[in-house]
Formats: structure tokens, C-alpha cells, sequence
């Protein structure tokens, strides 16, 4: 068993990693841009795909990361879990239909509330106490899947016929632009520094330095790791101003 997940700004880092040292003490969880990912999910039958849903639908690096290796899937047992703010609706399920195109056999699904990583949008934010506790509630509920998995039953979140239907109508009609590609542009303000610390954070290898600032490639996976470190504050991607710059470690 391993764990493979594209994580931002920790949250889903940190939800697989509880879950697998719950199920399976010793396996290990590993970032979807690590070169070993792709022999280490070919040498395992058994793995857990985890990232945060946008918009109600997985982001275009994860679709990007199943599409491009599709020949590692058949016959892999995938159990898969995501991340949202508030809401997903078949957030799992766009990765399972994909998946089992590819031959994959989907075990299950599990869709788990975390604090909101888009630091820029003010009507997302929450005091950091109330984050502390949705970060609690998480870790209680993973902690009882843990225990179903072990048993042999698996969650079936996200994966069936009205979880799509929510997820469809809910959210991913109306922002489906947004999830199509990778974002072609983040915006750098005059505040930045040239320090470096998006770049060598990036899962994409998106951002550079030049003359001293911060430039893009136009292929941003809107995984926020870049706004939520930034010590200037000076990146945004889907706003224009920095709220507050949320990580899990701030939570914990």
C-alpha cells in the first residue's frame, strides 16, 4: 500500500498521512511531483490517491498526472480521498471514472471538511479557532474510517449517481473553465523580494526568478503553496489581496 497526493497547503498532506498510519502502520504517503511516484505506484497494488477538490472537481495536475501515465492503473486497487472547504460533491468520483477507464478498480471514497486554503477570498475565511476545530472534527472522523477500512468496509463518498449529480449541478457547470488546464497566469505584486521560496515550493516548477521578481510559466495548479508561504504576501491567484495566509501547521 502507498499513498500518493497533491497537497497545498497541508491539508490533504496531512489527511492521508493519518489515515495510512492508521490502516497501514510503516506505508508511506508521497507528493504527486516526486519523481519516484510513478515506479512506487507501479511496484503497490494497493493505492491511496489523495488531493483537494476545486470547484467540485479534481485539479487539472492530478487528471494531468492520470492521463499522462495511464497505463500504470490496470488492475491497481484505489481508494481515494479528498479535501474540500465546505463542499465537493463527487470530488472523488471525477478521479474514480477516469481511473476505472484505465482499467483501475475503485475500492472507495472518502471526502473529509478542511480549513479553506484559498487565502484570497475573503468570504472564505475563518478564525483560526474555528479552523483548529474542523481540523479536530477531521481527524476524529478519519480515525473511524480507519477503523470500517480495517474491517473491509470501505466508504463510498463522492462515487455514486446523486454525489455527481450535486457535484455537476452544484459547482463544476458553472466553473469548469477554471479546471480545464493549468491557470496561465498568478499575479505578482510590486512586494515581492525575489526570495525564492515559490520556486522551490512549487509542484508544477511554475515560477521563476527574474530580475528579482517572481514570474510564472502559465501552468499553475492553483495549490495555493505559493501564497500561503510567501513572506511579502505578495502572490494571488483567484483574488487580488491576501486575506490570510492559511496552512495546516497554523491549525495544530
Amino acid at each position: 500500500m502507498v499513498g500518493i497526493y497533491l497537497s497545498g497547503t497541508g491539508n490533504t498532506r496531512h489527511c492521508i498521512e493519518l489515515l495510512m498510519s492508521l490502516v497501514s502502520p510503516g506505508s508511506e504517503a508521497i507528493p504527486i511531483e516526486d519523481p519516484e511516484a510513478i515506479p512506487i505506484i507501479r511496484e503497490n497494488d494497493e493505492i491511496y490517491l489523495a488531493y483537494p477538490t476545486q470547484f467540485s472537481n479534481m485539479p487539472f495536475m492530478v487528471r494531468d498526472f492520470i492521463n499522462k501515465h495511464n497505463n500504470i492503473w490496470s488492475g491497481k486497487k484505489v481508494f481515494l480521498l479528498t479535501t474540500m472547504g465546505l463542499f465537493s460533491g463527487d470530488g472523488t468520483g471525477c478521479a474514480a471514472r477516469l481511473l476505472k477507464k484505465y482499467g483501475a478498480d475503485i475500492l472507495g471514497g472518502l471526502q473529509v471538511i478542511m480549513p479553506d486554503s484559498i487565502s484570497d477570498c475573503k468570504l472564505l475565511k475563518k478564525p483560526v479557532e474555528e479552523c483548529s476545530r474542523i481540523v479536530r472534527d477531521a481527524n476524529k472522523r478519519i480515525a473511524g474510517v480507519a477503523l470500517s477500512i480495517s474491517s473491509g468496509r470501505y466508504p463510498q463518498e463522492g462515487l455514486g449517481f446523486f454525489a455527481h449529480m450535486a457535484g455537476l449541478f452544484g459547482q463544476r457547470l458553472w466553473f469548469y473553465n477554471k479546471t480545464t488546464g493549468y491557470r496561465k497566469k498568478i499575479k505578482v505584486s510590486d512586494a515581492c523580494i525575489g526570495c525564492g521560496q515559490c520556486v522551490k515550493n512549487c509542484p508544477m516548477n511554475n515560477l521563476s526568478i527574474a530580475d528579482g521578481k517572481a514570474l510564472s510559466a502559465g501552468k499553475c495548479a492553483m495549490c495555493y503553496r505559493c501564497v500561503s508561504i510567501c513572506p511579502k504576501q505578495a502572490i494571488t491567484v483567484l483574488g487580488d489581496k491576501v486575506y490570510a495566509q492559511c496552512r495546516f501547521d497554523k491549525y495544530v
